[in-house]
């Protein structure tokens, strides 16, 4: 039975987002990747290349047919908006797919490393599926932002998948923004209690499964030709790779510092590396048509409250400084004629 997968990104994710849209591929050939694009740039790109089983859809025809979604748009940040279209995009594309087995919303900076067979396996008869953060010790205050990740977010097409999807596409058009309102915390927040409220919901457990800076502290991590394994055990499936941005010009950073997350030479050789390669590389073929080499990632939304405004200030400089402190060290990608050092 099929599985169908879809994400979302603006033309300054267009290089991770075809970077994943490949990696999906070598993996699961085959699978369908459904796009919905946040501007007109990115679907007016994604439409030209028209590259086998990736399905663009316009932001403006979405809309169209999700006006209560649609609405939310005037009363959020950007950010904020994009945060609620996530639930209401997958069931989008699932009413589409009725007749595939499971579809699955992935973050656009996700890369695979190998089959996602598995995380379907783990999944047995479960309708709807979650990933933990998998925090570390050292990392459990940010459990404030929610325990699950909205980095992959799978469901069934039966009643038992399609019912919490249900839920959580309208609790984030009640309520989805950029800061913690209790549980809440833009459209993440939710499965936490989507988990307690919904029968067949499974937390996958495979360590191999969102790898990201955040619980990287967790493993040790080793390659062994293919595969790079999780404590020596379980094969990386795919790997978050949040944070990942450019600076001063020529260096792409981590994010590894902000969560105090090693990077050994085994993950920069063997899984930043051909990231940044193949991210590299499709930057190289789309930039005659739209110029993303220097794309930046969404900004979180501004605050208006003093201290917040202050403690933003304080996190980008220190940021600043986690940036020069790479370059010095080597963890930092030179980029010198679209090939990194």
């Amino acid at each position: 039975m099929e599985r169908v997968y879809c994400t979302c990104f603006d033309r300054n994710y267009l290089s991770r987002g075809l970077t994943l849209y490949h990696s999906l591929r070598r993996h699961t050939p085959g699978s369908r990747l459904w796009v919905l694009c946040l501007d007109p740039a990115a679907y007016r790109l994604l439409h030209e290349i028209a590259l086998p089983d990736l399905i663009p859809v316009q932001l403006s025809d979405f809309e169209a047919a999700d006006p209560d979604v649609a609405a939310t748009k005037t009363g959020r940040s950007l950010v904020e908006y994009y945060f609620t279209l996530c639930p209401a995009w997958l069931l989008y594309v699932a009413q589409l797919e009725a007749d595939s087995e499971w579809v699955t919303y992935l973050d656009g900076d996700l890369f695979f490393f190998g089959s996602p067979e598995p995380i379907y396996e783990e999944l047995g008869s479960a309708a709807f599926a979650i990933v933990p953060h998998r925090y570390p010790p050292a990392l459990e205050r940010l459990k404030r932002f929610g325990v699950y990740n909205v980095g992959w977010v799978g469901a069934r097409t039966d009643l038992d998948g399609l019912t919490p999807l249900r839920w959580w596409r309208e609790k984030c058009i009640e309520w989805c923004h950029d800061y913690v309102d209790g549980e809440r915390f833009a459209d993440q927040g939710y499965l936490q209690e989507l988990a307690r409220r919904f029968p067949r919901v499974k937390a996958i457990e495979n360590h191999g499964a969102n790898l990201a800076p955040w619980n990287l502290a967790n493993y040790r991590i080793g390659f062994r030709a293919p595969q790079i394994l999780i404590d020596d055990t379980q094969p990386l499936i795919f790997f978050h790779f949040q944070g990942v941005k450019r600076g001063f010009g020529c260096f792409i950073f981590n994010n590894h510092r902000n969560y105090e997350a090693p990077f050994t030479s085994v993950v920069r050789k063997h899984i930043y590396r051909p990231y940044v390669d193949e991210m590299l590389r499709i930057e190289q073929g789309i930039n005659a048509s739209i110029d993303v080499s220097d794309a930046k990632p969404l900004a979180r939304a501004d605050v208006n409250a003093f201290w917040r405004r202050l403690e933003n200030m304080v996190r980008r400089a220190r940021n600043r400084c986690f940036q020069l402190l790479d370059i010095v060290t080597g963890r930092a990608f030179l980029v010198l004629r679209g090939k990194a050092y």
